[in-house]
């Protein structure tokens, strides 16, 4: 947490006076434990505004920040439009901006929704509920070549194709109703069992970013978010897992560079100038105490950037 709120320039020598009034952005609010650091650092006078696409999330941060008053200001949203919502809610430009990326405790928590391989509840992996479509729908109607894609780009799944003809075959006979049957069936046709994680991890992984299309969202909102930032200010993006730890070190190195042509031209054609620095060459990852307090930081890279003037 130290790492993420100095990155975005809310250090721990501002003093109890805060500073200027700032402005910043929560992507990923969640249940608000970002947030409220964010809120805490920049008192008295800093605001910040959090979206989330899951209202229940929206919810829990609304308890959660009610301390703060109307400095916080919560919409649900999907962070792919945060450009769109902070000029509406007048938060634009941002000193600094958060994407907390993957689940939310909450989500994984809550058998209804069906996250976890363990849960007892449906097959739906939906952050917003809205969506149409469901994990149920990817795994009881897509064809096999799909599913075998889909567990392979979203999941790097090396079983992928053993996973798909089983469920397609499984399938014909009954369908797949709960989250935990799902993930029972498929640790059992794995051959490989790597260490340290259940053998549905990837293939859960991979339906949840299906399901809600997390990757295409990414790249938008990554190009959303340095849209709003001021010159000087901080873009901060905390991954899980290696397809979008890439998605942001793709995106941060093009739009560090002057140019982005392809190598093989003599001359530039393309007109790209950089608008970003990249303040992290490598990601920072949590140390050993803060893995002790939180299991799931274990996996977490985090990401940042500074926006050029123009």
């Amino acid at each position: 947490m130290a790492d993420i709120l100095a990155q975005l320039g809310l250090g721990e020598d501002r003093g109890p006076g805060g500073g200027v009034p700032r402005r910043y952005l929560d992507g990923t609010v969640g249940a608000g434990g970002h947030a409220a650091a964010i809120l805490e650092r920049s008192a008295p006078s800093g605001r910040l505004l959090g979206l989330d696409v899951d209202p229940k999330a929206v919810a829990a941060a609304a308890e959660h920040l009610e301390r703060f008053g109307d400095r916080a200001v919560l919409v649900r949203a999907n962070f792919a439009v945060c450009d769109d919502v902070a000029r509406e809610h007048g938060f634009a430009p941002v000193d600094g901006a958060l994407l907390d990326l993957g689940l939310s405790s909450l989500q994984l928590a809550d058998d209804e929704r069906g996250f976890s391989f363990r849960s007892p509840g449906p097959l739906d992996m939906r952050a917003d509920p809205d969506l149409r479509v469901t994990a149920d729908a990817v795994v009881n109607t897509w064809a096999e070549p799909e599913l075998r894609q889909v567990f392979a780009e979203y999941g790097e799944e090396p079983e992928a194709g053993r996973i798909a003809g089983a469920i397609v075959r499984r399938r014909a006979k009954a369908p797949f109703a709960a989250a935990e049957e799902l993930g029972r069936f498929v640790a059992g046709v794995k051959t490989r069992r790597p260490r340290g994680i259940d053998p549905a991890t990837k293939v859960f992984q991979a339906l949840r970013i299906a399901v809600n299309d997390e990757l295409a969202n990414l790249e938008r909102g990554l190009a959303a978010a340095v849209s709003i930032l001021r010159p000087g200010g901080r873009l901060a993006v905390i991954s899980f897992h290696s397809l979008e730890d890439r998605a942001v070190k793709r995106f941060f190195a093009r739009e560090s560079r002057d140019c982005i042509c392809p190598p093989h031209l003599p001359t530039c054609v393309c007109g790209h100038r950089a608008g970003l620095r990249v303040v992290t060459r490598r990601p920072l990852r949590a140390d050993s105490a803060e893995v002790a307090r939180n299991p799931r930081a274990r996996s977490a890279a985090l990401r940042v950037a500074e926006k050029l003037a123009s």
